[in-house]
């Protein structure tokens, strides 16, 4: 481990350690996940914070050998071993591309598009198109690149073939053939009453076929295919959603399946759902007439969501008269 210390050094990564690990040096060879949380900061007096895993909760994966566009976080954490906590400060030349990282990293926490902005040209031409990143401090890193450090600490570090793979770190092919596993999985919680664990896993598999379909001209086969992939596991989610009482995520989803598919019998019941449950009563009555129009079978389901809405709608009208009453007689 010296000897690569040294070599870091001598390209201009000099490390410090706060907290010595324990066991031996993971190889790292390809494939090896390595879990772990960080902390950039501006060298300088002040070393001002520009992003902290642990303030988003969640802590960083990296994966050996997959090409990630920082580098030297890869050439650091061969150096560490599990529970080891240590400072990296490395020159400009090795963080040039940090602000794009960083972006990508803050808009998955934010539940973003990661490649946002980012799926027409490599990442040195991006650099030269002079357009803002969407964060003030990372348009300034990116106009004038500067030494940053890294406060690194591993929590664990897994072999490979030991592990199941994020869907970030998957190729083409390994996200293909994840989605029905994964969706299975979904299921299989769901049917357990883990809703919250589903919803994770539809998203996971929605996400997979969304980073595909990006690859692709909207409206190709080749698009539509995995455009119709994606819709009953979205489905699949906004039940979820349901169930969890996030409505307007609901309404979001299924409005956009439909403005796709205005066939889609299951977004317009399920649309129907959320409208009711946040008292938009005339939306609620219209998809359900149009789950009506669509399959006449459903009518018993439908119309038990309609007696559904009715009571809940007597119940609020007899609150309000009582809550007007109050007001009124004072």
């Amino acid at each position: 481990m010296a000897q690569q210390v040294e070599q870091l050094r001598a390209d201009g990564v000099h490390k410090e350690v706060l907290r010595e690990g324990t066991g031996p040096l993971p190889d790292f060879r390809d494939g090896t996940k390595a879990t772990f949380h960080y902390r950039t900061l501006r060298c300088g007096d002040e070393e001002t914070p520009l992003d902290d895993s642990r303030a988003r909760g969640k802590p960083m994966e990296l994966i050996a050998g997959k090409k990630f566009k920082l580098p030297v976080w890869e050439a650091a954490l061969r150096t560490m071993r599990p529970g080891e906590r240590a400072r990296f400060r490395c020159d400009a030349k090795h963080v040039v591309l940090y602000p794009l990282v960083s972006k990508s990293l803050r808009n998955i926490a934010a539940g973003k598009d990661p490649l946002e902005g980012q799926r027409h040209c490599c990442s040195i031409a991006q650099l030269h198109k002079h357009y803002s990143l969407g964060y003030p401090d990372l348009d300034e890193l990116q106009k004038n690149p500067q030494p940053l450090i890294f406060d690194i600490e591993v929590l664990k570090v897994e072999a490979p073939g030991s592990y199941q793979q994020d869907p970030w770190a998957m190729t083409d092919e390994e996200k293909l053939q994840a989605v029905p596993l994964i969706h299975k999985e979904g299921n299989e919680l769901y049917w357990q009453g883990k809703v919250q664990e589903a919803a994770a896993k539809y998203y996971d598999a929605i996400a997979c076929l969304k980073n595909l379909q990006m690859k692709e001209q909207p409206g190709s086969p080749d698009w539509i295919e995995l455009d119709q992939k994606i819709t009953p596991l979205l489905l699949n989610y906004c039940q979820c959603k349901l169930q969890c009482e996030e409505y307007y995520e609901v309404l979001d989803h299924c409005s956009s399946i439909l403005n796709k598919y205005e066939d889609n019998v299951k977004a317009y019941f399920k649309r129907g759902k959320a409208h009711a449950a946040v008292w938009n009563v005339a939306e609620a009555q219209a998809d359900f007439a149009k789950v009506l129009a669509l399959d006449p079978s459903l009518g018993r389901v439908v119309s038990k969501e309609l007696r559904s809405l009715e009571a809940r709608l007597r119940e609020k009208d007899a609150e309000d008269k009582i809550r007007f009453k109050g007001i009124f007689s004072q």
